[in-house]
């Protein structure tokens, strides 16, 4: 028994020891220690008692296993009580009358007591109050409209005109050629009118006499067309336009996101075509740029329209083998159903 006892003395005395030598290599920190090990720690240091463990613990004080044993005790006869009165609104009921506020600013609490009985949801008046007052949204005569619903309810009419650029190599060398197009807001279609080096106002006039063309063009009358600062928009283009019924709205000056619908076509149409390509030439440009308007109208998914084409055509489903066609030698692939 005293050879045992000698032995498990030496044992604890370098297990202290090594917990020294450990705690020495944290130089202050704080040691980050789990649930369980708090737990199996003052599960131990509770039975060892407060007078041996000032004598043992080294990676924490016995008060504060003594501590956490208190905690256990306290967890264990801890019951949750059941709140009394009426349940309250289902998370995914909240969430529903919120949205029907944010989107219908005319609605009432008595409409909107209606729009929730049509999909089987009986909420009361005081209830849906309750939750818009909570939410910090007022009344009907004070709701604000929000800009999404505001520009939503322009967008027939709202056009965005822009110009980018790409460098083709000529006889000449290398040359700045600058594409002009207008995108339709609430369609997303794009309409190139036309490339050119020299985009003067003779150039400019011409595009919108295209686009101003009862036919063919989409700038109608009490259409509003966005447009930048630029000096290309200069003031016969801006009185062609005026004369034509078309209303113009200038963007402020370095604010590309006032005209984001055209700032992201641009970014399309060069990251995803023209950065990976080399133009050789007016005809090879102007190629390329129409194969891209063709897979950005039929075959390219579009996040603003709900992850949707903008021209749709009907396709059979689980009919046809799926394959893989390519415009600009690959460079754009998209996958159908052969017929």
């Amino acid at each position: 028994m005293g050879w045992l006892e000698r032995e498990q003395s030496t044992v604890i005395d370098f297990l202290r020891e090594e917990n020294r030598a450990l705690k020495a290599q944290l130089r202050g920190r704080r040691i980050q220690l789990t649930d369980d090990q708090r737990r199996r720690l003052a599960v131990l240091g509770h039975q060892i008692g407060r007078r041996a463990l000032r004598h043992i613990a080294t990676l924490v004080t016995p008060d504060t296993l003594l501590r956490w044993h208190r905690k256990l005790v306290a967890q264990k006869w801890t019951s949750r009580t059941r709140r009394p009165g009426r349940p309250g609104v289902h998370r995914e009921i909240r969430g529903l009358i919120l949205r029907m506020a944010s989107e219908n600013p005319g609605w009432g609490y008595a409409r909107m007591q209606g729009a929730l009985r049509n999909l089987g949801h009986r909420v009361a008046r005081t209830t849906i109050a309750k939750i818009l007052k909570n939410a910090g949204l007022p009344h009907t005569p004070d709701r604000p409209t929000s800009w999404r619903t505001f520009l939503r309810a322009h967008w027939p009419a709202l056009r965005a005109a822009d110009f980018f650029t790409t460098e083709v190599w000529t006889a000449r060398g290398l040359v700045t050629y600058y594409t002009l197009f207008v995108i339709e807001v609430e369609s997303r279609r794009v309409q190139i009118v036309g490339s050119t080096p020299h985009p003067d106002e003779a150039f400019v006039l011409q595009a919108m006499r295209q686009l101003t063309d009862d036919v063919d063009g989409v700038l109608h009358p009490c259409s509003v067309l966005i447009c930048d600062r630029d000096r290309k928009w200069s003031d016969p283009v801006l009185a062609f336009l005026r004369s034509a019924s078309v209303r113009v709205v200038q963007t402020p000056v370095r604010a590309p996101n006032c005209n984001a619908h055209a700032e992201r076509f641009v970014r399309s149409i060069k990251f995803e075509c023209l950065h990976r390509m080399i133009p050789l030439g007016e005809r090879h440009l102007r190629r390329a740029i129409g194969e891209y308007v063709v897979h950005y109208h039929h075959e390219r998914n579009h996040q603003g329209l709900d992850n949707e084409l903008i021209v749709r055509v009907a396709s059979p489903r689980g009919a046809g083998t799926v394959r893989r066609a390519q415009r600009l030698g690959g460079l754009l692939n998209f996958d159908h159903r052969a017929a």
